[in-house]
């Protein structure tokens, strides 16, 4: 049993760095699920391309983005031998490559109750599935790129300066 203040303490190895990156596969249609690798290394595989990361990160690259630690969670028909082989496979294979002061790598979690399937569910079924939560150096792009940029233009618009101002800030601070 696992809960999220152990997750923090496992994959965030400074205060500062604690932004995850969240993944899941196979999350596909019944349609496109007949042509899907659903073997324990194609959806590891599949989880960590960055078209299925929760969190949009354009130009992402495998061996430029690093790790600083993950935990892939496999629930269903996962055995601990298969599930080790495979993280052996991603860092051989550079599909993840960790930052070099902080090397301690993956924890794998396991549980063998299988997905839970809702009825009227676009999602197909599946006998398996992988869950990643990855701490990643990528993730400081979407601050650095997107907020920074909206923030710079509500600021070149002077939204919200008035409530600054009144507090006594002057404004060019």
């Amino acid at each position: 049993n696992v809960d999220l203040n152990e997750f923090q303490t496992n994959l965030v190895p400074f205060p500062r760095l604690h932004f995850m990156i969240t993944s899941m596969a196979p999350v596909v249609t019944k349609k496109k699920m007949e042509t899907q690798r659903c073997d324990i290394q194609g959806i590891t595989e599949t989880c960590f391309a960055a078209q299925n990361f929760f969190t949009k990160i354009a130009d992402f690259d495998a061996e430029e983005d690093k790790y600083m630690a993950i935990s892939v969670n496999y629930r269903g028909d996962v055995k601990a031998k298969e599930a080790n082989a495979t993280v052996q496979w991603l860092k051989t294979n550079k599909k993840v490559t960790f930052v070099e002061w902080c090397p301690t790598g993956f924890k794998v979690g396991l549980n063998d109750e299988p997905p839970a399937v809702l009825e009227d569910d676009d999602i197909a079924p599946s006998k398996r599935n992988i869950v990643m939560i990855g701490n990643n150096t990528a993730i400081s792009r979407v601050f650095s790129e997107r907020i920074s940029k909206k923030y710079d233009l509500m600021y070149s618009q002077r939204a919200f300066v008035h409530w600054y101002v009144g507090e006594g800030m002057e404004e060019g601070e």
